[in-house]
């Protein structure tokens, strides 16, 4: 089977558990917000390509955004429609891959949220096609937001999750990842690439784009999540203050289990 159909059919069996994440993420989920809140305003046009069952994207609804969500699962866009419709929300959706979106006119959306296709795209010339129809459908000086799971995210997996997976050979295998400082591609949840946080940004160079932010979507609060999440909100609230001050600091990227990039799409001289 086809790595991308391995991928689509994964997401079309686990919408509910795809959906339900964020809410176990939640550090994740309201670090990503707050730096997408800098840049994204109400009655703005979003694509949020890749966008799942459709957290960020209602999100972005409720803002007051036109919001159009495009995914590989035909599952999760119907999802994230019913959703809308049950919150009385606006929202377009398509189902599409991430590397043609040949559905979309050119330069129409004033943001791009890529926020899961990195995860699966093992080629990198995959990579680079779905970054080119990102930049193709964002207007000039729009913005690109685009997430990917860092390739040290295994050991913080497992060593919070279930510890003795060490001793089986194939997560040992993967553990030693951060042994060998590289990349992965094969096959993790699904089929999975899981990136160092040092190529993030070198990746990002040869496309027309302003770099602004590297985030640690986690900042350093992954570790402690479940205990912290048990805490009042107001406890959860000020060690969300505290970690989104450093969670572009370069010495804590490797405590990322996401990572996001975010730049702005350069004004080319014959648009001006």
């Amino acid at each position: 089977m086809d790595s991308m159909e391995i991928v689509r059919k994964f997401y079309d069996e686990t919408v509910n558990v795809e959906w339900k994440r964020l809410d176990r993420h939640q550090v994740e989920f309201e670090l990503s917000k707050r730096y997408i809140r800098r840049y994204v305003n109400p009655q703005d046009k979003v694509l949020d390509l890749g966008g799942g069952p459709g957290k960020y994207s209602l999100y972005l609804a409720q803002l007051g955004c036109q919001v159009t969500l495009a995914d590989l699962s035909e599952n999760n866009v119907a999802f994230a429609m019913n959703k809308a419709e049950e919150l009385g929300l606006s929202l377009n959706g398509l189902r599409a891959d991430c590397r043609d979106l040949s559905a979309l006119e050119d330069e129409q959306y004033d943001h791009v949220l890529c926020m899961g296709p990195m995860y699966h795209l093992k080629e990198e010339q995959d990579r680079v096609a779905a970054i080119h129809e990102c930049m193709r459908v964002l207007k000039p000086e729009g913005t690109l937001f685009v997430a990917f799971v860092s390739s040290y995210s295994f050991v913080w997996d497992y060593l919070i999750q279930n510890p003795s997976l060490i001793l089986d050979d194939e997560r040992g295998s993967q553990l030693h990842t951060i042994v060998k400082d590289a990349n992965f591609a094969g096959h993790a949840f699904t089929e999975n690439f899981f990136i160092r946080p040092g190529d993030v940004l070198p990746f990002f160079q040869p496309f027309d784009l302003d770099s602004l932010h590297l985030v640690n979507c986690e900042s350093f609060l992954y570790m402690r999540e479940p205990e912290l999440l048990r805490q009042a909100p107001e406890v959860v609230s000020a060690w969300l203050d505290l970690a989104e001050q450093v969670c572009e600091r370069e010495d804590l990227l490797s405590m990322a289990e996401h990572l996001m990039y975010i730049g702005r799409k350069r004004l080319t001289f014959n648009q001006v």
